[in-house]
């Protein structure tokens, strides 16, 4: 008998990696009263959209993201 690996559902569209835009994630996971990641400054939607979001949606989540932090 032979093993073989379980058959993985096919990837979306976009992947929650891109050479062209990494994840801002630090790995500081808690959100504020306003759903504001304290580690990213993403808020949570923009968080879960990331996955699905295309390179050119992921810099203005980024730059959002950038200014939040700015402004704290």
């Amino acid at each position: 008998m032979t093993d073989t690996a379980p058959v993985r559902p096919p990837k979306p569209l976009y992947s929650n990696v891109s050479a062209a835009v990494p994840s801002p994630c630090s790995g500081v996971c808690r959100l504020d009263e306003q759903k504001v990641c304290l580690g990213c400054f993403r808020h949570v939607e923009d968080i879960r959209e990331w996955r699905s979001a295309d390179d050119q949606r992921r810099r203005v989540i980024c730059q959002q993201a950038a200014a939040r932090q700015n402004s704290v």
